[in-house]
């Protein structure tokens, strides 16, 4: 510098280097022993009113500084042509001044008097000494007036016109506003330079204001001063910058002479010297050398360094002189710290303003907040705890689903099942089911089985060759099982260490709940500015937290802070403070308070409360007034209660309090306003052993939670859900606290929910992981029992009453219960014969046997048609003490009934009898069902009802459904043609036993018209008496027909019977027939007699011309054969003419 000072070539010099790196000392060390006169202009010191509202300094603002501390750094009676007018001090001239300025106005005066005399030249006479004093009055106003316009003079130099203002009106030139402050002042600053003897001008912090506008502006006055011939020396600028002012290598344009100043004090040896400090005060032994050597990474300015260690042993001497006041050094230093890189906002820290009293003041938001994230964490862990239940089975579904789709893959055609054996074989399509497909992969053989029972061996070796063995898919099981289990470990270890950290959230350190918050909260510091680093270091480490009122003021034992004092003063002038008013030292405002202000609102303080509640037994008497007046102010106590429950430590001393001494606390809850917090705070808070009790006392408490719980749950106050357990909840709506997965798993698990039909269609879906919820509304007991849960179905059991109310019959469509089931439900006690009627009436399924259903649903089931019409079935429901013969005769008579057992066969074992008696002698069944089950009978009946219809005995007997035997015969003697019919049916026996059956010819007749075969009728024809055949010509005629039909020989038919039977016999070829088979019963005579008694032509027959003309036939042909034969007639032909037919006879003339 000493070289740059003595250049004739060097104007401007710059002094560079880093902020604090000494360039002030270098400058004021080569000051000491320059020899020249220097001007120091400083604008470290810039004045807060001189910045602009926007926060930025002005390029004017700036040049304004300048100007006004180079020219008022020289006296003003240097510059007496200055338009900057001063304050000048007076010398000893200003007392002679005045006195000739006295007497120059006394003369001006007496020349104004005497003014006739002075302009007519009376006054100067006579010219000489005698008039002196007219002649020294006249020179002396003379010199006095000279004087005057003279100094009039001299000061117009200075004048000039800013602004011409009219009243209201200001006229400014534009340019006064907007030019370079130096530039139009100029005149000025060459003036100084003329006027005064400064050859160097050192200018520092300069560069603060990021402005290289205003180093073009001084070099220009650099250049102008030196080059103005008024001014004889040579005058150099000095400019203290730091060396990042410049960009490249701009710098070199502005200054001639650039001089490095290396810093003695960084980040990096900063540590050395705070250390230094420590030293040199005696410290080192208070202080944490630890915290030392952090909090110096950020305090890099020596004389700042100097000043919180010199400060720092005045706080000392004072806070605690004998050390023994229990105040942390280290905090001390890092109030002092803040002291003085923040001095604005440390004073605003004593009236609780101020950044720092922001961020210590918003502990209850920071608390509030770190609760919100643990509770929003718990519900996404939960939240994962299902998802991985859920991905457990959805893993294992994959993993069956691969094998049996391997399986059905190799499945052939027409071959639907597989198994070991016939009985364990399975449809392919089930192989999904639980259990099934592990029984396939075990067994040691397999078969393709079709419907008839055809077996295909199943070539395991191809099903592990594709998709691995069945030790292999146990391994894949276990694994997945195990690893699901080792999620849900991890998990829950998770899970348990967030409910600790949120149940010890409000005893954890400021500065820790702090440190959790600012991850959040990335801006929570940039109200410090450029050093918020520094700030973010001593709040989060714990060095700046909510006791530094210790620090900043003379504090001892028993002595109330500013906010105590505050507190103590308000509630003496009834006010009371908000409850989360800051009160520094509870135990010395609970000693200062009097013993009725704890009957009052004054109490309801969270610090006051914290104290009272975590120190019961000091404070008894006085925290079970606290509690009292809460009970019998509750509504004007919501505002303490929320912040309390925000803020407090104690909460769970104060809810437990609550409960424990005023009974109607659950009630109030109910109906507060804020009625879901307070449950919630409940569940939380109150020991488990107080739970129960409470769900005991207050059952309606437990409704409301039960009805509440997604409000309650909304709250984010997160608690165990195994707690809500120990209230006895029954929740109405599952799917509304679905948000909530582990609070849904465990009243799953524990059954605390209503059994409806949401409730159960939200657990098939959301807990089981099922989608044919569909199923629920068709056959919901069914789809629930196949589900397999043991939870789900126990709690379906112990309130199997309810469930049956409000699902099973509130379901209109639940018709599709299987028979398992059916059996299941009207097997339990709690369900009652008119519930298992209805029950059966609303089911579609039929059970197919009597088997498990109770005795006395025996009856219902048949009236109701809820059971498959087998005899078997029917016959158990006759065999039982419950039966009801006209119950089962209208389920006998009914269509559906008649058409399935009609296909059937009665049990034919010996106690079917009854059953086969119940059905032949019921005359109540329709002809119909009758017609149709006595076909069922496995054997004949062996003897006819008495008491039946005739329909259905003609049913009977038309079915020849009754062993034949003389008396059954005799029992059909009232209809012939019942009796001839039950003859015809079983002839054969008839035979045996005719000798012992009561019939007459007339019934024979009968018998003969009857389809009984031509042998059956000659048998009977034998029995008949063929004497009386000549009286019963009908009778004869059948006979003939029979006759003729059979060509039978009937040798015990005489003359009169052989004569009756032809005579009656048609027609003609019959008559012929039997003439031909009776001709040796007949002579010559009888024949011819017989002849005339016949149609014609056969009465033409007779000795004449008459040629009567027969068929030809070969009847006929027999016929006139042996009558030609027989000389009856002369002789027969077969004429052969055109006209001619048949045979033609021809008579004896004669």
């Amino acid at each position: 510098m000493a070289t740059a000072t003595s250049s004739d070539r060097v104007f401007n010099i710059a002094l560079t280097g880093p902020y604090g790196s000494g360039k002030s000392s270098v400058i004021k060390s080569f000051l000491k022993n320059y020899s020249g006169k220097p001007l120091h202009i400083s604008l470290a010191a810039f004045l807060p009113e001189a910045v602009s509202p926007g926060g930025v300094v002005s390029k004017q603002e700036i040049e304004r500084s300048i100007l006004q501390q180079m020219l008022y750094g020289a006296d003003a009676n240097r510059l007496p042509l200055s338009r900057f007018k001063r304050i000048q001090s007076p010398g000893r001239w200003p007392i002679a001044v005045s006195l000739f300025v006295v007497f120059g106005v006394v003369a001006l005066w007496r020349l104004i008097q005497k003014r006739d005399e002075v302009m007519t030249g009376g006054f100067f006479t006579p010219f000489d000494f005698a008039n002196w004093f007219n002649l020294l009055t006249f020179g002396l106003g003379s010199l006095f007036v000279w004087l005057l316009f003279y100094r009039l003079y001299v000061a117009s130099f200075g004048i000039s016109l800013k602004s011409v203002s009219l009243k209201d009106i200001e006229i400014t030139p534009e340019a006064v506003t907007s030019e370079s402050i130096l530039n139009r002042h100029l005149d000025e600053i060459i003036y100084f330079f003329q006027s005064t003897t400064y050859d160097l001008v050192v200018i520092e912090d300069l560069d603060r204001f990021e402005d290289t506008e205003i180093f073009v502006t001084l070099r220009e006055i650099n250049a102008l001063v030196n080059g103005n011939v008024g001014v004889k020396r040579q005058v150099r600028f000095l400019y203290a910058l730091r060396d990042d002012m410049f960009k490249n290598t701009d710098r070199t344009k502005f200054f001639e002479f650039i001089v490095p100043v290396i810093p003695i004090i960084s980040s990096a040896n900063s540590i050395d010297k705070v250390l230094d400090q420590g030293r040199r005060l005696s410290l080192e032994s208070r202080l944490n050398g630890r915290f030392l050597r952090e909090v110096s990474i950020y305090l890099t300015d020596l004389r700042l360094i100097q000043n919180i260690f010199n400060e720092y042993a005045i706080y000392i001497d004072n806070l605690d002189p004998k050390n023994d006041n229990g105040l942390d050094a280290d905090k001390l230093l890092a109030i002092l710290i803040y002291k003085n890189m923040y001095p604005s906002d440390f004073e605003k820290l004593h009236q609780g303003k101020g950044h720092l009293a922001g961020i210590l003041h918003g502990h209850g938001r920071y608390v509030a907040a770190r609760e919100a994230s643990y509770t929003a964490e718990i519900a996404r862990l939960e939240d994962l705890l299902e998802i991985g239940n859920t991905q457990l089975a959805d893993d294992l579904t994959d993993l069956r689903r691969i094998y049996a789709m391997a399986i059905i893959e190799l499945i052939p055609d027409a071959m639907p099942r597989i198994g070991a054996n016939q009985n364990t074989a399975i449809e392919a399509r089930n192989l999904m089911k639980e259990g099934q497909l592990e029984s396939i992969l075990a067994a040691p053989k397999l078969y393709y089985i079709n419907s008839q029972g055809y077996r295909l061996e199943f070539r395991k070796d191809e099903l592990e060759k594709n998709v691995g063995t069945y030790e292999r898919f146990e391994q894949r099981k276990s694994d997945l099982e195990k690893r699901s289990v080792s999620f849900r470990d991890q998990t829950s270890k998770q899970l348990n260490d967030l409910r600790k950290k949120l149940n010890n959230i409000r005893l954890t350190k400021f500065s820790s709940i702090l440190r959790e918050y600012s991850k959040e909260d990335g801006n929570l510091f940039d109200g410090f500015g450029d050093n918020a680093d520094l700030a973010r270091y001593l709040v989060l480490e714990g060095y700046l937290d909510d006791t530094y009122y210790q620090y900043t003021s003379l504090f001892h034992a028993g002595r109330l802070s500013p906010n105590d004092h505050r507190f103590l003063v308000s509630i003496r002038s009834y006010r009371n403070p908000k409850p989360d008013f800051q009160v520094d030292n509870p135990k010395e405002v609970i000693d200062a308070m009097r013993d009725e202000d704890f009957d009052l609102e004054f109490t309801l303080n969270v610090k006051i409360a914290d104290c009272l509640l975590a120190d019961g037994a000091t404070y008894s008497l006085k925290k079970q007034r606290m509690l009292q007046f809460i009970a019998s102010n509750f509504d004007e106590c919501e505002a303490f209660m929320a912040s309390y429950y925000e803020r407090g430590v104690a909460v769970e001393e104060l809810v437990r309090g609550l409960v424990e001494t005023w009974t109607e606390f659950p009630a109030a809850v109910m109906v507060s306003p804020a009625k879901h917090v307070h449950a919630a705070r409940m569940i939380r808070h109150l020991p488990d052993r107080m739970l129960p009790a409470l769900a005991k006392n207050h059952p309606d408490f437990s409704k409301f939670i039960s009805t509440n719980l997604a409000d309650v749950l909304a709250q984010g106050i997160d608690f165990p859900s195994e707690r809500l357990t120990l209230l006895r909840l029954e929740t109405p709506n599952l799917s509304s606290i679905a948000s909530h997965p582990v609070t849904v798993k465990t009243l799953f698990e524990h059954g605390q929910y209503v059994l409806s039909i949401e409730n159960l269609e939200f657990i098939y879906r959301n807990q089981l992981g099922l989608n044919q919820s569909g199923r629920l509304r068709e056959q919901n007991y069914t789809a629930l029992l196949e589900t397999g849960n043991g939870p789900l179905l126990e709690n379906v059991d112990r309130r199997f009453a309810d469930y049956l109310r409000n699902v099973l019959f509130a379901l209109p469509g639940n018709d599709r219960e299987s028979v398992p089931t059916i059996l299941r439900i009207i097997n339990k006690k709690e369900v009652g014969f008119d519930d298992a009627a209805v029950l059966l009436a609303k089911q579609a399924a039929l059970l197919p046997s009597l088997e498990g259903v109770p005795v006395d649903l025996y009856a219902e089931l048949f009236r109701l048609q809820r059971i498959e019409p087998t005899w078997g079935n029917c016959l158990a429901f006759q065999r039982s003490e419950n039966f009801d013969e006209g119950v089962l005769t209208e389920f006998l008579n009914r269509g559906e009934t008649v058409a399935v057992l009609r296909k059937s066969v009665m049990p034919d074992a010996p106690e079917g009898r009854t059953l086969h008696e119940f059905v032949v002698e019921n005359d109540a069944l329709s002809d119909e069902a009758y017609a149709a089950y006595v076909q069922c009978l496995p054997r004949k009946a062996e003897a006819f009802p008495e008491s039946v219809s005739i329909t259905k005995t003609r049913t009977l007997v038309e079915r020849n459904l009754v062993a034949f035997s003389p008396e059954n015969l005799a029992h059909l003697a009232t209809s012939t043609a019942l009796a001839v019919e039950f003859v015809r049916k079983n002839i054969a026996r008839f035979f045996d036993v005719q000798d012992d059956c009561d019939v007459d010819d007339e019934f024979r007749q009968k018998l003969l018209e009857a389809d009984i075969g031509d042998e059956a009728r000659l048998r009977i024809l034998s029995s008949i008496d063929v004497g009386a055949l000549q009286n019963v010509p009908a009778r004869a005629a059948l006979v003939g027909d029979i006759v003729a039909r059979t060509k039978a020989h009937v040798a015990y038919l005489g003359v009169d019977a052989a004569h009756a039977v032809v005579l009656a016999s048609s027609p003609l070829e019959t008559q012929i027939t039997l003439l031909n088979l009776f001709r040796d019963k007949f002579d010559d005579e009888q024949v011819k007699d017989l002849l005339h008694s016949m149609p014609s032509p056969l009465p033409d027959i007779r000795p004449g011309f008459d040629k009567p003309r027969l068929p030809d036939t070969p009847i006929n042909v027999e016929f006139v054969t042996w009558l030609e034969k027989r000389k009856i007639i002369s002789s027969w032909s077969r004429p052969s003419g055109f006209f001619e037919y048949g045979l033609r006879i021809n008579n004896f003339r004669k």
